[in-house]
């Protein structure tokens, strides 16, 4: 079959509980290095250019944590083979040629394992990663050794494992009893499986000790960024001043350009500077009068906007607002509100505070108001 008639679904089973793990919740919708296991098990598939949809399968009763996903479900049964074999079901009729059955629990993934499987299925009907046993082996007995294992040929497996669709669904529905994994259903139909090159990286979390691994693989492989703004605005006559995006009554007014809203200038100048994007007036010079008098939202969003088009999600911001006057305290949840609105952010992802400088300089001497900010940006 040639490669653009090929269409390959990874089929990711998240229907166990998970137990052995610990914790309050199933294994795959517990935290990991900021999101959900489940949540970088579907991202490592939704991201390779070889991977044309996913198909999670889910427990029936873990509805609020995969509702809001945007993908495709189908609920699992009492067993993993059950679970496997209804997603295979659901999979009828949709056009899918090859299928990667993967572990949730595998949120590791590298994207060079998925490739050597979907490579090795342009000449194979069934393909799966795996490690050589480089460890000595030994068998026990009440605690001690009672012999040692040849350890030539042996491997340990992973996932996902790679199939031509009709083979493993014509295999599973053959197939009875309990399996260890789908190559264990495929070769008892008879079905040759390719060995690919597996990698340790690729790690099944399973006790509570492997998330703090996980995670350690998760951030190593982060693009994180960080960026600081700093802004000054001279007072001038008025009757109001614009803070973060909140219009407050003051005896004067801040003097800019645009609306000179200080607080949001240093919050658009950190993401700015995070992307090593320069500032406001790279993007939006003062010399052009389309921005006389401007709402400074228009900088920010432009600023969230270019942070997604380079792949990068704004994780939170922290702005200082340094002056005597209006009192920002009785005002602050307004301008976080309004901040997280305008960057579509949770609310406890922004900070927005506020110092004095204890009478000293110009903002003591109130001529004026500095903000300082610091954003923090992750590749999404």
């Amino acid at each position: 079959m040639s490669e653009q008639h090929q269409k390959t679904i990874a089929l990711i089973v998240a229907a166990g509980r998970g137990t052995r793990a610990g914790g309050a919740l199933p294994k795959q919708w517990q935290p990991l290095a900021g999101r959900r296991v489940a949540d970088w098990a579907l991202k490592a598939f939704r991201n390779h250019p070889k991977v044309d949809e996913s198909l999670l399968v889910v427990h029936p009763d873990d509805a609020q944590f995969y509702d809001s996903l945007d993908v495709k479900t189908v609920h699992g049964g009492a067993t993993r083979d059950a679970s496997v074999r209804a997603g295979l079901e659901a999979l009828v009729g949709t056009g899918a040629t090859h299928v990667l059955i993967h572990d949730v629990a595998r949120a590791t993934v590298p994207e060079h394992v998925i490739t050597g499987v979907i490579d090795a299925l342009k000449t194979s009907k069934a393909a799966a990663p795996a490690l050589a046993v480089s460890d000595a082996l030994w068998r026990g007995e009440d605690g001690q050794v009672s012999g040692t294992q040849n350890r030539a040929g042996l491997f340990r497996a992973q996932t996902p494992q790679g199939f031509d669709f009709e083979t493993i669904l014509a295999a599973h529905r053959s197939f009875h009893g309990q399996a260890a994994d789908d190559v264990e259903v495929a070769r008892a139909t008879g079905v040759n499986v390719t060995i690919t090159e597996g990698d340790e990286a690729n790690l099944k979390i399973t006790t509570p000790g492997d998330f703090a691994r996980a995670e350690r693989i998760l951030r190593g492989t982060m693009d994180i960024r960080l960026g600081n703004g700093f802004d000054v605005h001279a007072f001038e006559e008025g009757d109001h001043v614009v803070l973060c995006g909140v219009t407050l009554p003051h005896d004067k007014a801040l003097k800019g350009h645009s609306d000179a809203d200080v607080g949001m200038h240093a919050v658009t100048d950190a993401i700015y500077g995070a992307l090593a994007e320069g500032d406001i007036g790279r993007h939006f010079p003062p010399s052009e009068m389309e921005w006389k008098d401007a709402d400074s939202a228009i900088f920010l969003k432009h600023a969230v906007d270019l942070a997604a088009s380079k792949g990068f999600t704004v994780s939170n911001i922290d702005c200082t607002l340094i002056c005597e006057r209006p009192k920002i305290g009785p005002n602050a949840a307004k301008m976080i509100s309004r901040m997280a609105e305008l960057m579509d952010m949770d609310e406890d992802r922004v900070s927005i505070k506020a110092t004095t400088s204890e009478r000293l300089g110009f903002t003591g001497r109130e001529e004026g108001i500095a903000a300082l900010a610091t954003a923090t940006l992750v590749k999404s």
